[in-house]
């Protein structure tokens, strides 16, 4: 939808939208910021990839949002933390990769959190999540080959 949309700044989508496609804002190198309101239960693979000032990501209170896709997030450079909804129960592989800056990653529910190298996988490597500067860490360097998968 916007693409290489180079001026855009920031953008609020409206409460009406539930899905963040892939490749949306693919590109948008002037993106500083954007709230994503808590009826989007899903970011589209691709999404932000490349928005390297994107510097704030904020998710409405009381977040729906299930899964990040695949290089969501990928090169967003200027991303130094990030704050993951306790309904997320998805990351895509490489989601935060090339987020050189990332040192904050804080879920709102670390609990019960593995790693696989396949997005069907039912079980993998359990990951503790409870210190922020550390899952920043394993998001974009550690594990970011892998899919990150809850167990519900």
């Amino acid at each position: 939808a916007f693409t290489a949309c180079y001026a855009l700044t920031s953008i609020t989508i409206p409460a009406s939208v539930t899905t963040i496609g892939e490749d949306a804002f693919q590109n948008c190198s002037a993106l500083t910021s954007i709230t994503i309101p808590a009826n989007v239960t899903s970011i589209g693979s691709y999404a932000f990839q490349y928005c390297s000032n994107l510097q704030t990501v904020t998710f409405a209170e009381g977040s729906q949002l299930q899964t990040i896709g695949r290089y969501a997030f990928n090169s967003c450079s200027a991303l130094t933390s990030i704050i993951i909804p306790a309904s997320v129960t998805e990351i895509g592989e490489y989601a935060f990769y090339n987020c050189s800056a990332l040192t904050s990653v804080t879920f709102e529910d670390p609990n019960n959190w593995f790693v696989a190298t396949s997005s069907t996988a039912t079980s993998g490597t359990n990951v503790t999540l409870t210190n922020a500067a550390q899952n920043a860490t394993y998001l974009t360097s550690t594990y970011n080959t892998y899919y990150w998968k809850k167990s519900v």
